[in-house]
């Protein structure tokens, strides 16, 4: 169903989202509604809005990420969808953010703890801490130099050992491998 509905240029401010990949056919049915300087183009509908872009993380006062069907694609511009229920409240100040992990694909990602699935067990951070202890992570899961001071240790339990604990403790990272 096509509406024709143009937030206040504000609705968007202070926010955390994660889009959804979505295939471009869907575009067929919808009709641009906003396209910004940058170049995205916005789609709204009752149930949520569609954005196409070349580029999602950081936009503005925002966070809009999105969890793509691949990680690496010929094209850079993607379609994402996300409910209108699924934009959480942004700021600098409050602890709103906890670390998944995925040991599958060696990759780390935050959460806003209104998403649904929180299950208050991971530690809550602000964005700055939630920032710090990611780019550890990703160190983590793709370097090898940091491993040599364990020894007869298989890096990939020491690698789901540590984040685990980068993750579910408050421990610092020097805390962490002292404690094993």
């Amino acid at each position: 169903m096509k509406i024709n509905f143009r937030p206040n240029p504000n609705s968007f401010k202070n926010t955390f989202c994660v889009f959804k990949e979505e295939e471009i056919q869907i575009l067929e049915k919808l009709t641009v509604q906003y396209e910004s300087k940058s170049g995205s183009k916005y789609f709204y509908t009752e149930k949520g809005m569609y954005r196409l872009s070349n580029h999602w993380g950081r936009l503005a006062n925002s966070k809009w990420r999105l969890e793509a069907f691949a990680i690496e694609t010929p094209s850079k511009i993607k379609l994402g969808f996300v409910a209108w229920n699924e934009f959480y409240p942004d700021n600098a100040t409050e602890k709103l953010y906890y670390l998944e992990a995925n040991f599958a694909n060696n990759t780390i990602n935050y959460q806003h703890k209104f998403n649904p699935n929180y299950d208050n067990k991971a530690v809550l951070r602000t964005s700055f801490e939630t920032s710090k202890r990611i780019k550890q992570a990703r160190n983590l899961f793709n370097l090898t130099s940091w491993a040599k001071y364990f020894e007869n240790e298989d890096i990939n339990d020491l690698r789901k050992k540590i984040i685990t604990n980068l993750i579910f403790t408050n421990k610092t990272l020097d805390e962490i491998k002292r404690d094993l």
